[in-house]
């Protein structure tokens, strides 16, 4: 491990982490370099143990022995807290931040040949919701997830924090739009079941009694749902029986609940 204390928060070998504002981040969903950041020291360890490569570490000086096995080559650059709050633009609280190289993302039809369950999640723009729902895809037996040319990035650091790292366990990669994504799920013999509130609805529990062997889950997004083109493309339309007046849940949760009971 190379340590090397800065205390300018100008210095141009911060220039990874500078301003990485949640909105900043947002417009920039994968960057050109080819990197996205780890909070924390449990997240870094997880990546690195994906087999994921960091490009440099920033870290506060007591949290130094956290991240020591973890950078390996890469240079760790220590930093006062003022200095790493004014880098970043946010308190760092979990004490280290690491650069990582972004790895090469699967074929998605490669993923789907594989498969006998995936998560689609298309549009879903709250990285909190994509944290979630990677979450639950990792704890409830999904193979893999797959995300919508506009969907938020799955390795953005707040997704990244909400999954616990579990956006590192899971196999997952892009879609191209859905005109050229719908061959790739038949080629693989893939049920599109997409969730969602319709009059000619099935409900989740007629569902799963009947669960196809392969079985791509449709997520929409927060506000508006599935798009018109991902229902047509659907093989079912599945819903969750609701009560006490409420009529879906947040997309995450929704997620849970499939694939709890479509494990």
């Amino acid at each position: 491990m190379t340590t090397i204390r800065i205390d300018n928060p100008s210095d141009p070998r911060l220039s990874d982490y500078r301003g990485l504002t949640d909105t900043a981040l947002r417009r920039i969903a994968e960057p050109e370099g080819g990197l996205y950041i780890a909070e924390s020291a449990k997240v870094i360890s997880r990546a690195v143990g994906a087999g994921h490569r960091p490009r440099s570490v920033l870290v506060q000086e007591k949290w130094i022995d956290d991240v020591a096995v973890l950078a390996g080559d890469a240079p760790v650059y220590v930093v006062p807290d003022t200095v790493a709050e004014q880098v970043t633009g946010f308190a760092v609280h979990r004490g280290a931040l690491a650069a990582m190289h972004r790895p090469v993302q699967p074929d998605p039809a490669q993923l789907l040949e594989h498969s006998r369950t995936v998560v689609v999640l298309e549009d879903i723009v709250d990285h909190t919701n994509v944290g979630a729902a990677f979450r639950a895809a990792a704890a409830l037996g999904a193979d893999a997830v797959l995300v919508s040319p506009r969907c938020g990035d799955p390795l953005y650091r707040r997704s990244v924090r909400v999954s616990m790292g579990t956006v590192f366990q899971v196999p997952w990669a892009r879609l191209p739009e859905w005109d050229a994504t719908a061959p790739l799920f038949a080629a693989a013999g893939m049920h599109l079941a997409a969730m969602a509130l319709a009059d000619d609805a099935v409900s989740l529990d007629e569902f799963a009694a009947v669960r196809p062997e392969k079985l791509a889950i449709l997520m929409g997004s927060e506000g508006e749902g599935l798009s018109a083109s991902a229902l047509a493309m659907a093989d079912s339309i599945v819903t969750i029986p609701m009560g006490g007046g409420v009529d879906s849940l947040n997309v995450a949760s929704a997620a849970a609940v499939a694939l709890w009971a479509l494990r």
